[in-house]
């Protein structure tokens, strides 16, 4: 029986079931890449007859997800991803009659059915070679090179608001204007803090990024120093402002100490806190507390070289884990001054971090993947230098002065922006649907290639994009020279939120405003995913492996239990496939018992039986 006459078999006894075998969107990818991977475009309309079932179905959708089930074909999944769906849903279908189509078969009725399901499908070659125990116990050959044997990809080219466009105009090379790119979407994001926002999983999060780049020495990573040109302008009016409260200050205190016994009726003077935007990475735990408090919980670490962090986590590590963990979920941040006895709070934090490091800096700062930090933070991974570059510059362009520049005209924007109040980024259905799509398309990738050590990672991800989608958004609209006057504009970008009262809004009394993206930004946006993704699993390399390591006790006894007293090879590894057991795990299993003599082998062809029984 061909693949075709076995998908029309499945298809049949489906259709007269009237089962849904793909529910979720999981089983849908999974049976679209089955049936692409076996019988290619011939299987188009079967696909469809198996999923209109569903109340969901939608054959526009069904159309795009099976074309993008051909051209990404999965070489793991197979027609017995089919056969299981309709199974685990009470569809029953004769393997018999695929069975005895198998050509050269012998006992076709008790031998499994020829199809592997979505874990991988063995032949006696494989087998034989699994069953070797020098293959079986060899170890994955390691690189010494931080560079992997493909380059990693670069972000597709797109049309950024014009702000971004001029800022990446400054790079010579694609990293180096990935580099810009996310590096700007990290500072400005972090300047934008409460006064922008997206709703993601119950829970409106702010633009704050953490962003990490990873090269060899020398690799170009010093263009995050031009990136922080972008903010200092705001940092610089932040201490300024400082600077003339402490020199009044001083002044109150001079007099105050000069009133003599008459200070018991006099209030003493507070020093004002120690503002800051741009905060040292050099720093302890709880100087970091002490920096965002008196920053009312805002700003930005930016550090060129990460084990400058990795020295201040190393001294102290609990505060300095538990702060960025905390900033990335805007959680709440108190400590106890033990001087003073002082408690200080802030209910909310707005913290962002932008850092760059070498391979050997990213297990300092973080030792595994269980850590947390690793699953809140975007990575960039820049290859290293292999050839001269020339660094001079024919017509001598200053680019600290331009980057200061273009940081003090965002300066006078984002004024503009925290004078209006509150912005929320609103996805249409059209476009949550789509970012639905290829996150469960990304983690089914993920889930074959890392098992589950990037889970945690891929949904962090999507809140980074949803917070990388309120930057673009924000940015679009401050295109428009007068972006709040939505009435002008046949197509706005902000508008009054829906609940602001209609005589607030006559009277111009709007204090939250709803953003829209529009689709081509967002689509560059959802262009980011896959490389960040690619970049993220390359340095989860460079720590050492998370899965917990236990002993298979209860899933051995369960194994053999649904055995029988009876098995053969064939269906050992069948089974093993069906629990989710590696089969190399299994046929060590089965050696050890019949070196124990709990299990025998009946006639040396590879029919097996448990020691208790009788043979006669």
């Amino acid at each position: 029986m061909t693949n075709i006459e076995s998908l029309r078999l499945i298809t049949e006894a489906v259709e007269t079931a009237g089962a849904d075998i793909a529910p979720s969107y999981a089983e849908y990818v999974q049976l679209a890449f089955a049936i692409a991977t076996d019988c290619g475009e011939a299987g188009r309309e079967f696909f469809h007859r198996l999923c209109r079932i569903s109340a969901k179905y939608q054959r526009e959708h069904a159309e795009r997800m099976f074309s993008n089930a051909l051209m990404k074909q999965h070489g793991e999944i197979h027609l017995g991803t089919a056969f299981h769906l309709a199974e685990s849903t009470g569809v029953k279908i004769c393997r018999e009659e695929v069975m005895n189509s198998r050509k050269n078969a012998e006992n076709a009725l008790n031998a499994p059915y020829n199809f592997s399901t979505h874990r991988r499908a063995y032949n006696k070659e494989e087998e034989e070679e699994n069953d070797n125990d020098e293959n079986a116990n060899a170890s994955e050959e390691l690189s010494t090179d931080s560079d992997p044997l493909q380059p990693l990809p670069t972000f597709p080219e797109a049309d950024w608001p014009k702000i971004l466009m001029l800022i990446l105009s400054y790079a010579t090379s694609p990293t180096q204007r990935d580099i810009l790119l996310l590096g700007a979407l990290t500072a400005l994001g972090a300047t934008m803090e409460r006064y922008v926002r997206c709703s993601y999983s119950g829970k409106y999060q702010s633009p704050c990024l953490q962003t990490f780049f990873v090269a060899p020495p020398a690799s170009g990573k010093s263009g995050l120093s031009l990136i922080r040109l972008l903010v200092e302008p705001i940092h610089d009016k932040i201490r300024q402002q400082v600077d003339e409260e402490m020199k009044a200050y001083r002044k109150e205190k001079k007099n105050y100490e000069l009133l003599g016994k008459e200070r018991v009726n006099t209030e003493a003077p507070q020093m004002p806190p120690n503002k800051m935007f741009l905060i040292s990475g050099n720093n302890s735990g709880t100087g970091i507390l002490q920096n965002i408090m008196d920053a009312n919980g805002t700003g930005l670490i930016c550090e060129t070289e990460a084990d400058t962090i990795a020295s201040a986590i190393s001294s102290e590590y609990g505060h300095w884990s538990d702060t960025l963990r905390k900033a990335f979920d805007h959680d709440r941040l108190s400590y106890n001054r033990r001087t003073d006895q002082e408690y200080r709070e802030v209910k909310r934090i707005f913290l962002a971090v932008l850092l760059s490091g070498t391979p050997a800096q990213v297990k300092p700062l973080i030792p595994s993947v269980e850590n947390g930090l690793f699953s809140r933070q975007l990575f960039y991974y820049m290859h290293g230098i292999y050839q001269w570059i020339n660094q001079f510059d024919e017509n001598e362009t200053d680019l600290e002065a331009i980057f200061t520049s273009i940081g003090l005209e965002w300066k006078k924007l984002l004024n503009l922006l925290k004078e209006h109040g509150l912005h929320t980024l609103r996805l249409t259905d059209e476009q949550k649907q789509e970012f639905n799509d290829l996150f469960s398309e990304l983690f089914t990738r993920s889930t074959i290639a890392n098992g589950r050590e990037m889970n945690s990672s891929i949904a962090r991800m999507a809140v980074n994009i949803c917070r990388i989608m309120s930057v673009v958004a924000m940015l679009r609209a401050f295109e428009n020279p007068q972006p709040y006057q939505y009435q002008a504009s046949s197509h706005p970008l902000l508008t009054p939120d829906k609940e602001i009262a209609t005589d607030n809004i006559k009277d111009g009394i709007i204090t939250r405003w709803d953003m829209t993206i529009t689709p081509e930004d967002f689509k560059a946006v959802l262009n980011l995913v896959k490389p960040l993704y690619q970049h993220a699993t390359h340095i989860l390399s460079f720590l050492p492996p998370s899965e917990v390591s236990h002993r298979a006790n209860a899933d051995r006894d369960a194994f053999f239990e649904a055995l029988g007293i009876q098995f053969t090879r064939a269906q050992l590894l069948e089974q093993a496939t069906t629990m989710g057991i590696k089969p190399n795990t299994a046929l060590t299993w089965l050696k050890r018992l019949v070196k124990q003599g709990l299990i025998v082998n009946l006639d040396g062809k590879g029919t097996y039986a448990h020691a208790r029984v009788c043979v006669c």
